[in-house]
């Protein structure tokens, strides 16, 4: 076992309205307060909360991973279809490599709960040696797509996205990250 050092993590909450003061973000609490109920490992946050404008979210994700050495960037909000969701965009235009396994298990995810999870448009990328990824705007569907389905007696039916995330970033030379198996069970492949 790997000494637990600090993640930094980076947290992008992308809304026209929350950015502008007409509501409270919800987003970025929703992500601070799984994360840290999820990792055993002492966090960093490095928090935005910005309006849905692409190079805005690019030059974001890129500050986040370039400068501020964010290990896994977690972006919320404007992964729909309407014409200010740019997200996705943003997001592949930084991107140097794509992860399609994240998208799909997202709206495999949100498909238990609603018919209308085919409309997102979620991703995962790899800019340098950070992951980011792109989840839904509420923190119910936030919390669902980290963790997974559940069933009555706390079994996993559906496995969350944050299973494969401690492996991946080690993977990618990123540091060790462990999970509270209460929470989620972060998956690596049993060594031969």
């Amino acid at each position: 076992m790997n000494a637990l050092n600090t993640v930094r993590i980076g947290l992008v909450s992308i809304s026209d309205r929350a950015s502008s003061g007409v509501y409270q973000d919800e987003g970025l609490p929703a992500l601070r307060d799984w994360l840290s109920a999820a990792l055993l490992n002492p966090v960093e946050f490095v928090e935005r909360l910005i309006p849905d404008e692409q190079p805005l979210i690019e030059a974001t994700l890129v500050e986040l991973v370039d400068v501020c050495d964010c290990a896994l960037v977690l972006t919320t909000g404007g992964t729909g279809p309407s014409p200010r969701d740019v997200t996705p965009e943003a997001t592949l235009a930084v991107a140097q490599r794509v992860m399609p396994g994240f998208g799909e298990q997202m709206r495999q995810i949100s498909l238990y709960y609603v018919p209308t999870a085919i409309l997102s448009r979620q991703l995962g990328v790899i800019r340098g040696n950070s992951l980011i990824l792109n989840l839904p705007g509420r923190p119910k569907s936030i919390c669902e797509t980290l963790e997974g389905v559940k069933d009555k007696d706390g079994q996993t039916v559906v496995h969350g996205i944050f299973a494969s995330v401690p492996y991946c970033i080690e993977l990618m030379g990123g540091p060790w990250m462990d999970t509270d198996p209460a929470v989620v069970q972060a998956f690596r492949p049993k060594k031969k």
